[in-house]
């Protein structure tokens, strides 16, 4: 503790890094996935292409497109950019597939009754899909939250500093009160993003704190 005392400017300064470092590819993967989902499930044939693409995206090792991104983008090994760019594509790679199945959990009798009452395919996205989508979308982003602050640590191996620079300079000093300050800043920080998200969802989505919907008898 008296560690954590003597260096928590440093500590402090680490975190609001990692924080920003992980929510620029939250925000990014999310905007960038909603409509990729929405397309793939307004057209079932392409839905499996899609969602096959993006899977393949995540499975790319995070190091490895930590040490790629450079040559292709042209920016500095070093460069905050290689994290937030890599860490939006694993975040669109998880969201596509939620967004894709939110935007099909909603009723296509509710859709026909929207579109009857004259909504165009635009309104009926915006005004009927998108809100009965809201919860399974706010529990696919809350997961997206809590990958990304895990995975933004990994970017200390090729030298961009976070919270993850903790592990990496306590094992190499061989002082584990550091990489257990690291450990245990990440976790309460995926949890403060979590907190985040949950009450944003009530405040935006206050319908979805009334229950769950009654599913009609098949």
């Amino acid at each position: 503790m008296s560690w954590l005392i003597d260096n928590f400017a440093y500590v402090w300064s680490l975190t609001v890094r990692h924080a920003w470092l992980s929510a620029v590819p939250i925000v990014v993967g999310f905007v960038v996935a909603l409509p990729i989902g929405w397309y793939a499930d307004r057209h079932p044939r392409l839905r499996g292409s899609v969602l096959g693409f993006v899977g393949i995206l995540y499975t790319i090792p995070s190091l490895a497109l930590f040490a790629v991104l450079p040559g292709l983008l042209g920016t500095g090994f070093l460069s905050p950019v290689n994290v937030i760019i890599a860490l939006s594509i694993y975040a669109a790679a998880i969201m596509v597939r939620t967004a894709s199945d939110a935007f099909g959990s909603v009723s296509p009798a509710v859709l026909d009754a929207a579109s009857a009452n004259g909504y165009s395919p635009a309104q009926r996205a915006l005004r009927v899909q998108l809100p009965l989508a809201g919860p399974v979308l706010l529990a696919g982003l809350r997961v997206v939250a809590v990958s990304t602050v895990s995975l933004v640590s990994v970017g200390a191996l090729i030298g961009v500093s976070s919270l993850g620079s903790l592990f990496t300079d306590g094992y190499r000093r061989t002082f584990n009160t550091e990489i257990v300050i690291g450990i245990a800043a990440t976790v309460l920080l995926a949890l403060v993003f979590d907190l985040f998200l949950v009450l944003m969802g009530r405040v935006l989505m206050p319908w979805a704190s009334l229950g769950r919907p009654v599913r009609s008898a098949a």
